[in-house]
């Protein structure tokens, strides 16, 4: 995904996306994401915060939608403390 350089998403457009995708809890296709989203956004604006959340490692993109599987590292410590041992 290639996006214009010349314009970015807004802290508040990023976050709303972050947000909508996290309470999601399941995979969701970029039409119905689109569709959840509180406030309208352009396509191309969308795909550029979808890239920008793919690499940084908060989102998997899927050939069935978009997940959201970013864990806080407090989470991930809670995790590995109650996990089994090998």
């Amino acid at each position: 995904m290639q996006a214009n350089e010349s314009h970015s998403p807004r802290l508040a457009t990023v976050l709303m996306v972050e947000k909508t995708l996290s309470d999601a809890g399941q995979v969701v296709k970029v039409a119905e994401l689109k569709r959840r989203l509180p406030k309208q956004i352009m396509h191309a604006t969308l795909m550029h915060i979808l890239d920008y959340l793919q690499q940084s490692g908060k989102i998997l993109f899927t050939s069935k939608g978009v997940l959201w599987i970013y864990r806080p590292p407090a989470e991930l410590e809670n995790l590995k403390a109650n996990g089994l041992e090998l």
